[in-house]
């Protein structure tokens, strides 16, 4: 815990009876809406999706989420309870990989745009090589080096209510970019090592988006 805000204990929910006393008893249609295998419309909402988050944990329990992206469909069903995910270049920390090296739990939540519902599933995940799988997967001409090859435990399609308080794909609540600093600049201010000069960090970002255009795939 931080030296900032503390919970105060008599407001800590320390357990799963104290937490269920705060609320209604699940609706029946919530607890059966799970299944342990891909239904025709969850392959069609993953066949339509460009973006999930992936959460995986550290072999100490310390929590993780990363982001994947690639054009609609770009997430192989292999069959009922077997989905793949391409791994595209990123910034080689590997968190994500290691993570599933150590332990294989994890949680996925498909997004398609302008969709307010989400589809959330929960698995076991191995790291894969095989040819065959990774030809199935080019993009631009490039094949990913290795595919997150998940075993389906659970999935279930999640309500829209969380994307319409958030009115994530209202144009109208759009933000401006520019209101918050470039990411180059976010990162070195965050390490005291941007540099004053105006020019300079143009070109530091600049450098970025060459980056992004050279090693998308």
């Amino acid at each position: 815990m931080s030296d900032g805000y503390q919970c105060h204990p008599e407001h800590v929910i320390g357990d799963e009876t104290q937490l269920r006393a705060l609320f209604e008893p699940t609706h029946d249609l919530a607890l059966r809406k799970c299944q342990s295998r891909l239904g025709v419309h969850a392959q069609a909402f993953i066949r339509r999706s460009p973006f999930l988050c992936i959460g995986t944990q550290t072999p100490k329990g310390k929590a993780d989420v990363s982001p994947r992206g690639d054009p609609p469909g770009f997430v192989e069903i292999l069959d009922a309870q077997t989905i793949a995910i391409p791994d595209r270049p990123g910034n080689n920390r590997l968190d994500t990989l290691s993570n599933i090296i150590a332990n294989p739990a994890v949680g996925l939540l498909f997004v398609i745009p302008g969709f307010d519902d989400t589809l959330r599933l929960n698995g076991r995940a191995r790291l894969s090589t095989d040819p065959a799988l990774l030809n199935r997967m080019p993009v631009n001409g490039k094949l990913p080096k290795l595919a997150i090859v998940v075993q389906i435990d659970e999935v279930f399609l999640h309500c829209a209510k969380a994307f319409r308080r958030s009115q994530l794909w209202d144009p109208a609540a759009r933000q401006e970019r520019s209101e918050l600093p470039s990411l180059m600049k976010f990162i070195l201010d965050d390490i005291d090592s941007a540099p004053k000069d105006a020019d300079e960090m143009r070109k530091l970002d600049e450098g970025l988006e060459q980056d992004y255009q050279a090693s998308m795939y």
